[in-house]
């Protein structure tokens, strides 16, 4: 089987030049583009409740055995004091020069066993060191749909969000009393089916995410949909789906730090080419030929918060050295209207057109990358996931760049579209523009920024 280093190699030992001409697009949600439409399923978070299927597009990976907490602390920056069953947190790992490899939801399902769910990127790093580490553990894989679309799923995970979510949720439950406190784990029963839940939300307001066993959903959704009727349910399709992101302040997909190195080698030559690293790709106009420019800290990402040298993991040593700084900062980027006007103009006009922006998620690589340009046109940074939110009347997307330029009200300069345009069969031609944008916090919704996220 080809592994990830035979593919690199036949790209001349050039994994930028590999990832920027993938042919494969954006991530997908294997879900109904819309349910109703898009707009009034943005505004279900924001104004009332929205249900996420959460069930297919994620992989799950279990994990179980005595070593399964010496494993997670020897390679999470993270610290497990008070973790363990019925408690969740946010699992962040890095490499041995401390950049980013990715970052999951961990659920602890019992004494010796944990369930790691997100992009299959950090999936992969921990069941390689599973399984070459001399870890007494054992690990189960549950793809996500798209790597596996005729395999049955172990489980349905749903989402209820918004301010009307817990009126509902309350209305639905069956059982004891719901657990609330945020990241805390519980249980509910809905239409006679048991439950888990995780306390967590978005939009400002609480939300419980909860799942059971993959024969459950059909009858747990059957009453949700019938509950949620009174309260103006509504589901979310691929299109609102993809547009949760950028409105919540979470970059989904760093490029992991893995494509160089000897240190990770072995990881590569593990990874077979068509895993999630080898057919992933890159689009934007923020382009190098050196892979490492795409790479980042944990502090580009405001994870640093979460970074704890109270034990033992791959990349201490090196966050150590990084800790005092500087570090670049995450921010929400406000596009100029007149800015985003130009550019659909200018599809309307004569050839070369913009690169075209789709509604309401205009990124179309598996990572989106943007340059971001400060004073003469320097690059400071770059920006993901361009997104358009009818909660805030405006395009917006998340942007990591340099601390100066990262004060609320700065003004900035986004390149939008590729100059050279890539090999991406997704990408028609077009020609290169640049507009404004103003700099504002993350979450951009203040009620997020001062309940939801104070809560984390």
């Amino acid at each position: 089987m080809k592994s990830l280093e035979d593919k690199i190699a036949e790209w001349g030992g050039n994994p930028a030049r590999m990832l920027q001409n993938s042919p494969v697009g954006k991530y997908v949600y294997p879900i109904p583009a819309e349910f109703s439409n898009w707009m009034e399923e943005q505004r279900a978070w924001r104004e009332g409740v929205v249900l996420f299927d959460q069930s297919v597009h994620m992989t799950d990976l279990y994990v179980r055995g005595p070593d399964v907490m010496r494993l997670l602390s020897d390679l999470a920056v993270n610290s497990f004091k008070g973790f363990g069953p019925n408690k969740a947190k946010q699992i962040v790992c890095v490499n041995e020069e401390g950049f980013l490899i990715g970052d999951c939801i961990l659920f602890g399902l019992g004494e010796d066993e944990v369930n790691i769910v997100g992009r299959p990127n950090l999936p992969n790093w921990v069941q390689f060191h599973a399984e070459t580490g001399g870890y007494d553990v054992t690990v189960e894989r549950d793809e996500r749909r798209i790597d596996a679309p005729d395999a049955p799923r172990k489980t349905y995970r749903y989402e209820l969000q918004g301010p009307k979510a817990m009126a509902l949720l309350e209305e639905l439950n069956e059982g004891g009393p719901l657990v609330t406190k945020f990241f805390q784990m519980g249980e509910i029963t809905i239409a006679g089916c048991r439950a888990r839940t995780l306390s967590h939300g978005m939009g400002g307001a609480e939300g419980l995410e909860f799942w059971g066993p993959a024969e459950d959903g059909p009858a747990v959704k059957a009453a949700i949909l019938k509950a949620g009727a009174s309260h103006g349910l509504r589901q979310a399709g691929a299109r609102a789906y993809s547009s949760v992101a950028a409105e919540s302040g979470w970059i989904p997909s760093p490029v992991p730090a893995i494509y160089e190195g000897e240190a990770t080698r072995a990881y590569r030559e593990w990874l077979p080419a068509a895993s999630f690293e080898g057919v992933a790709s890159i689009g934007g106009s923020f382009q190098s030929d050196d892979i490492r420019d795409y790479y980042v800290t944990p502090w580009d990402f405001d994870y640093g918060r979460v970074v704890k040298f109270d034990h033992d993991f791959i990349g201490r040593a090196a966050l150590e050295k990084m800790a005092e700084g500087p570090h670049r900062q995450k921010i929400t980027l406000v596009w100029d209207r007149d800015g985003v006007l130009e550019i659909f103009a200018g599809l309307m006009g004569p050839d070369p057109k913009p690169k075209l922006m789709e509604m309401p998620t205009g990124h179309y690589a598996a990572h989106p990358f943007d340059a971001v340009l400060g004073g003469e046109g320097r690059r400071i940074g770059f920006s993901t996931y361009p997104t358009y939110t009818v909660n805030e009347s405006a395009w917006i997307s998340l942007a990591v760049v340099e601390p100066e330029f990262a004060s609320p009200g700065s003004r900035v300069e986004l390149l939008w579209g590729e100059d050279p345009v890539s090999e991406k069969p997704v990408v028609e031609r077009h020609r290169q523009m640049r507009l404004g944008a103003e700099v504002q916090p993350w979450p951009i919704h203040a009620a997020s920024r001062e309940s939801y996220r104070k809560r984390g």
